[in-house]
């Protein structure tokens, strides 16, 4: 079967990863260029670039992945890191409530900055973790901006490739796009329990049916 023809010129774009420390953002990015889980949290020093490939149907696309500090102490330099972002990926940890009280701020820098409406998506890492302090029914803030949400776990793989493939679709604007490679992860140091992952999915989707409530502290 021939491959499909690339939709853009373009092949890469500058993807920002933002999110408070500790949230799993290095560990996210590293799953994918060694395969490795990253027991040790090592604070990002300003930001870290690397490319993360993708082999898809449309050919080899590249996010040049922007892993931003958390630390409030290196904000006045991350700000600068924004400028040109075509991408975003906010993350929080669903066992650490401060995380996803922060989103609303993390957002507001990268659309000010960002002078470009650009696709973003937000992802609760840590899901494989039993202290769910987060619960899928208090996840709002992405139905008031239009985002689009995902659970995932760094540490077991779960829904790693969702949010990649979801922001591809829409630089390249090709609703079909998908791996043809799959993306070399290393044994999953654990695993999501598949009737809990089902019923966050479950939850997600009930939660997405009814009036959003009103404007609480946790997504302004």
């Amino acid at each position: 079967m021939a491959q499909a023809q690339a939709p853009a010129a373009q092949a890469q774009w500058k993807l920002l990863l933002v999110g408070d420390g500790a949230v799993g953002k290095t560990t996210f990015v590293t799953r994918h260029i060694s395969g490795e889980f990253e027991k040790r949290y090592i604070p990002t020093l300003g930001v870290s670039v690397k490319p993360l490939d993708f082999e898809t149907n449309y050919g080899r696309l590249v996010f040049q992945t922007w892993d931003t500090a958390g630390q409030e102490k290196f904000g006045y330099l991350r700000e600068g890191y924004y400028i040109g972002g075509e991408a975003a990926i906010i993350m929080f940890d669903v066992t650490a409530r401060v995380t996803y009280r922060n989103v609303p701020t993390w957002f507001k820098d990268l659309t000010r900055i960002c002078t470009e409406q650009i696709p973003v998506v937000l992802v609760g890492n840590k899901v494989d973790c039993k202290d769910r302090a987060v619960k899928p029914k208090e996840i709002v803030f992405h139905r008031r901006h239009g985002l689009q949400y995902y659970d995932i776990s760094a540490k077991s793989n779960f829904n790693y490739e969702k949010p990649f493939i979801y922001l591809l679709q829409a630089k390249t604007g090709m609703k079909d796009l998908q791996f043809v490679k799959q993306v070399a992860l290393a044994h999953a140091e654990t695993t999501v329990d598949a009737q809990l992952a089902a019923q966050y999915e479950a939850e997600l989707q009930q939660a997405a049916a009814v009036p959003l409530p009103a404007l609480g502290d946790d997504d302004l």
